[in-house]
């Protein structure tokens, strides 16, 4: 019966996905001394850039959170899944300041960050992408992206005054990085566009570039590929992939399509009611009887 159970999940997801597999064989290729298998059946993840211990988040008398830890590795491309009001976003809003967290300790590079603003989080080498989109109509896709570098303007009278001297250099270096990144994840042929006026699958690949040009450590998506078709996932999985090899970003994100999360991920957890069920080696724990019965029901848990 759990075979049974392990083979509907399987077909549920849609993990035929032979890009997918192929790309995270690449990786695997290229990266043959990272023994993932050993990171996940170790107790203490090697160089964690994010640690969430005990981390508890309530809404009044609803406990949206109980009692989840995690470790993310320096590099790693980590998958939280779970059902729909599983904790997931709650989670990632603790991590980047949004809620802070009611009970739990988190640290970004070993630095306490729990109860800390959303800016000074993203300060610290944190952005993310949010699973509604958060982009302003109106505007181009440049300008969208350019506004990932808030972060990092300086601003003030002096500088306004003596701009030629003071502000201009430093926008012009802005300029660059976005152009850079634009070129990364192949936006060139509408940089000038209305974001408001190009398809979902693209405007999902500008949220990234926005993320991306705040030159993060950490980078957080949020269901980066709800509404896409196959061959959007499959191009926004290759371009995570490339963000972390080519840009040394470690990610986290948080996603649906189980054939993405093998595909690419170096570990995950998955949530249920706020609480972990299981974690580690993504095809192990699509396979665990505890998120078999989170997805598809007691009948298919035996």
């Amino acid at each position: 019966m759990a075979d049974r159970s392990s083979r509907v999940l399987q077909d549920r997801v849609t993990i035929h996905s032979v890009l997918l597999i192929r790309l995270q064989a690449e990786w695997n290729d290229m990266h043959q001394d990272i023994n993932v298998r050993g990171i996940a059946a170790s107790s203490a993840t090697p160089d964690p850039i994010l640690k969430c211990v005990g981390i508890e988040r309530r809404f009044g008398g609803v406990i949206a959170v109980s009692g989840v830890d995690l470790e993310i590795g320096r590099g790693e491309i980590f998958g939280l899944v779970g059902p729909n009001g599983s904790g997931k976003t709650t989670l990632t809003n603790a991590i980047t300041g949004f809620y802070p967290p009611t009970k739990g300790t988190i640290s970004l590079n070993g630095k306490p960050i729990a109860g800390m603003a959303p800016h000074e989080v993203a300060k610290l080498g944190v952005a993310r992408t949010f699973q509604n989109l958060a982009l302003f109509n109106g505007l181009s896709v440049l300008e969208n992206i350019l506004l990932g570098r808030h972060i990092h303007l300086k601003s003030g009278v002096l500088r306004t005054a003596l701009y030629w001297w003071l502000a201009r250099p430093g926008e012009v270096a802005n300029r660059e990085l976005a152009e850079e990144v634009i070129e990364f994840l192949q936006l060139e042929s509408i940089r000038h566009e209305a974001v408001d006026r190009i398809p979902i699958g693209l405007k999902k690949r500008v949220e990234l570039a926005r993320a991306l040009v705040a030159q993060p450590d950490l980078l957080i998506l949020d269901e980066p590929m709800a509404g896409m078709n196959q061959e959007e996932k499959e191009y926004m999985a290759r371009f995570i992939l490339d963000a972390r090899a080519e840009r040394n970003v470690t990610v986290l994100i948080i996603e649906h399509h189980m054939d993405v999360i093998l595909g690419i991920c170096d570990r995950m957890l998955a949530l249920n009611y706020g609480e972990m069920i299981a974690s580690g080696v993504p095809s192990v724990v699509i396979k665990d009887p505890r998120v078999v019965k989170a997805y598809l029901g007691d009948r298919y848990a035996d």
